[in-house]
């Protein structure tokens, strides 16, 4: 009986670690980052090229304002590229590098942002999770 319960106790505790780390796997929702005018009338925002990831994912500016986005990959072998193909933007970053990039976009929308790298035979970036959205209102 006694080992019936251990048992029992044991399929619990190994159930409930299965849990916790599913749950921390589970990216939380990032509220969308309205870039600010600075008071040279350009909108500037930094954004963080990791892995299979851009922070922030959400990019909200205004039409018709310059837009200066700081790209810094923090990742150490791997390259990435910052693409909005509707909006003719599209940038290589280096593993470890920094790039600006500087556009300004006329027309309001929600546009996609992705990698397209990929080592072949292996998915692309995009396809791994990295993409994001500008949206210009």
């Amino acid at each position: 009986m006694r080992a019936c319960n251990l048992m029992g106790a044991i399929g619990l505790l190994i159930t409930l670690q299965i849990a916790v780390v599913q749950a921390a796997d589970v990216a939380q929702p990032v509220p969308p980052f309205a870039v600010p005018l600075a008071a040279d009338g350009v909108q500037r925002a930094t954004i963080t090229l990791d892995s299979y990831s851009y922070t922030p994912n959400h990019v909200i500016v205004e039409a018709g304002k310059p837009v200066e986005l700081t790209l810094t990959s923090v990742t150490t072998i791997t390259p990435h590229n910052f693409i909005i193909k509707e909006l003719s933007v599209e940038q290589d970053v280096s593993a470890g590098k920094t790039v600006v990039i500087k556009f300004t976009p006329t027309q309001t929308g929600t546009f996609p942002i992705y990698c397209d790298k990929r080592l072949w035979p292996l998915p692309s970036h995009r396809d791994k999770g990295m993409e994001g959205k500008l949206e210009v209102k």
